[in-house]
């Protein structure tokens, strides 16, 4: 729902657009709107105040107003506590917009969403290179089961068979959690599955996430962008591919 004004709102720049020779259209995510377009006047010319502060990936606070679908940005401020990532950390920052700009629906508000993308996006920008991939797989789990579209990690989806530790499943975009096949190239076993349904139950299931081995995974990483990509309903992420360019190269 359109609201009139919004004011010192917690936000993240997604994505922006060319509006004009001197605005932009931002896609921003809101703690508590969820994804909203803004405009940006005059943030193009040298003398804008906003200019310097409208940066991806950035802890910003954001006041808006109007009552169209396009909204009115009316004053923004760096909130601060760590820089803009780099390298690696920063393509997998655009991944993460990426995923939220095909994910949610605007005005939708998912403020769990906000609260793991936060800390992963601070995560990213603190260097810490071997925590890289945990973050995002704990990420993606998160995302997908805060959307309703992870299925339970302790049962077989159509049967709702227990997982058995010993016995290996795989996640299949179109049925969900099942016994592995002999053709299936990556599943995890039931243990690995039910200590990471475990974790995701926990106060705190960022952290939780972030230290187990699971999470380091290759078979995990790709059921995982399977059945993001399935959901996203694209071939490839182009951050994604854009990834996959440079380690190639």
């Amino acid at each position: 729902m359109a609201t009139k004004r919004i004011g010192d709102e917690p936000a993240y720049v997604l994505h922006h657009y060319d509006w004009s020779e001197s605005s932009l259209i931002l896609e921003m995510f809101t703690r508590h709107a969820g994804r909203v377009a803004l405009v940006a006047k005059g943030v193009k010319k040298p003398s804008s105040s906003f200019r310097p502060v409208l940066l991806p990936l950035q802890p910003l606070r954001v006041s808006y107003g109007g009552d169209a679908d396009i909204r009115t940005l009316k004053s923004v401020d760096w909130v601060g506590g760590h820089v803009m990532p780099t390298g690696e950390a920063l393509l997998s920052g655009y991944y993460l917009n990426e995923l939220l700009m095909r994910l949610l629906a605007r005005d939708d508000p998912h403020e769990r969403v906000f609260d793991i993308y936060a800390p992963t996006v601070a995560l990213l920008a603190s260097g810490q290179n071997s925590l890289l991939q945990p973050a995002l797989r704990a990420f993606e789990l998160l995302l997908l089961r805060e959307l309703g579209l992870l299925p339970t990690l302790d049962a077989q989806t159509l049967s709702l068979h227990a997982l058995q530790p010993e016995q290996a499943y795989a996640l299949v975009p179109e049925v969900g959690l099942r016994r592995a096949a002999t053709d299936d190239r990556y599943h995890l076993s039931g243990a690995q599955w039910l200590a990471l349904n475990e974790a995701m139950s926990e106060g705190q299931p960022l952290t939780a996430l972030w230290t187990l081995p699971e999470l380091a995974s290759s078979a995990l990483r790709v059921m995982l962008r399977q059945l993001l990509t399935y959901h996203c309903g694209v071939g490839a992420l182009k951050t994604r591919q854009i990834m996959l360019d440079l380690q190639n190269l």
